[in-house]
């Protein structure tokens, strides 16, 4: 243990280096490369990249009997073109992404490192992933890769997300949006009066998908509803041609968001058929109802090894585990059964999402220690440690 410690000046060198190769959505070839040299250098056995871009490092165990998957995300929420430069003072770091999630990277590969200069063995073998794709519009497309029915599936997952120690995700919260596009011939707002508007169709679609949600997010299962964006048109006298609107649904309960995400879908073919009813002359506006995202909610087993592991190794440094619910990448192995759970990647910090992104080097080796015990415990020992 005193060995991470003492890996603190490489850990800090690793993450300004990483933070500072830009990973947007859909863009994170270039980091995974770099992380698959570094997985290459500190002791994977072999290392390789799979059909979405997941970055993948074997760490052979004696029996391989199982596979632990152990892993953070590639992706920041940053679009192309951000400044990442990383500015330092005392022991904060500022830039886009620092700590959702490349610090989570850099404590994948501090793990790695550590196994390898302690000659740590294990029983099963562990993989250590940099996984594409969980931000936003990414829909947890790494995960759902890792996971797919033709996959060699982790037979466990640990990932690394989040801030504190405290906080165990084990729980999946799940999520459907939409991004909905109302299309007609458009014209001048007083020449062509009376053809059907997208952008009024639209509005009627927003009020008769609240009127219903509303009531079914009042009782039962947490759930929630957000237009998140709406847009189109070219000038404020013109008939759009083109509206559109982006949607985000969140449910506790998968019943209870298959209802709401109902409710919306309805609403909109509603909308869509009272401004068309009231049209006095041209075409039927047609619309287009796009799924940008479907992250299902799971209820992990507390009682699980995983579970109880996690809370075992975080109650060493003095801390009592909170179990938690959250959309991370374990919701993709949380739903199918699969035994998993986010661990936070330590240390200090906040305006997550935000340009004014901060870290702070504060007991950061603390998460680390926890996560290579929680992962050779997972592994299972499989000999001395040098």
């Amino acid at each position: 243990m005193e060995l991470i410690a003492d890996l603190d000046g490489w850990s800090l060198e690793r993450l300004i280096e990483l933070t500072e190769i830009p990973a947007p959505p859909f863009l994170e070839e270039v980091r995974g490369r770099r992380f698959a040299e570094l997985l290459n250098e500190n002791g994977a056995d072999s290392v390789w990249t799979d059909a979405v871009g997941n970055v993948i490092g074997l760490r052979r165990g004696r029996t391989g009997e199982r596979t632990i998957g152990f892993g953070g995300h590639l992706d920041t929420v940053f679009p192309e073109g951000t400044d990442v430069t990383v500015r330092q003072s005392g022991d904060t770091l500022w830039a886009p992404g620092i700590g959702d999630d490349t610090r989570g990277l850099v404590l994948v590969l501090t793990v790695l490192r550590a196994m390898e200069e302690t000659g740590i063995e294990t029983d099963d073998d562990v993989i250590f992933v940099g996984v594409v794709g969980e931000e936003g519009l990414g829909d947890l497309r790494g995960m759902k890769e890792l996971f797919s029915p033709t996959a060699d599936t982790p037979d466990v997952w640990i990932e690394v997300d989040g801030g504190n120690l405290v906080r165990l995700v084990t729980m999946g919260l799940g999520s459907v949006r939409y991004r909905v596009t109302v299309t007609g011939p458009g014209g001048h707002s007083w020449g062509a009066f009376g053809l059907a508007n997208p952008a009024h169709a639209l509005s009627r679609a927003v009020g008769f998908f609240q009127d219903v949600a509303d009531t079914l997010t009042r009782a039962g299962a947490r759930t929630s509803y957000n237009v998140g964006r709406i847009g189109g048109g070219t000038s404020v006298n013109s008939i759009p041609f083109e509206s559109w609107m982006e949607v985000d649904m969140r449910s506790v309960s998968p019943e209870s968001l298959g209802r709401i995400e109902r409710a919306f879908l309805a609403a909109v073919d509603r909308g869509l058929a009272a401004e068309n009813a009231l049209r006095r002359d041209g075409p039927a506006l047609t619309v287009d109802k796009d799924k940008i995202g479907d992250r299902p909610s799971g209820e992990g087993d507390p009682s699980s090894p995983l579970v109880q592991r996690a809370l075992a190794t975080t109650a060493i440094f003095g801390v009592e585990g909170v179990l938690s619910r959250s959309s991370t990448d374990s919701n993709i192995p949380i739903s199918l059964g699969v035994p998993a759970v986010t661990i936070g990647r330590g240390g200090a910090g906040g305006a997550g999402h935000a340009p004014g992104e901060y870290w702070v080097n504060r007991d950061a080796h603390l998460a680390i220690q926890r996560a290579l015990m929680l992962v050779v415990a997972e592994a299972g020992l499989a000999g001395p440690i040098s």
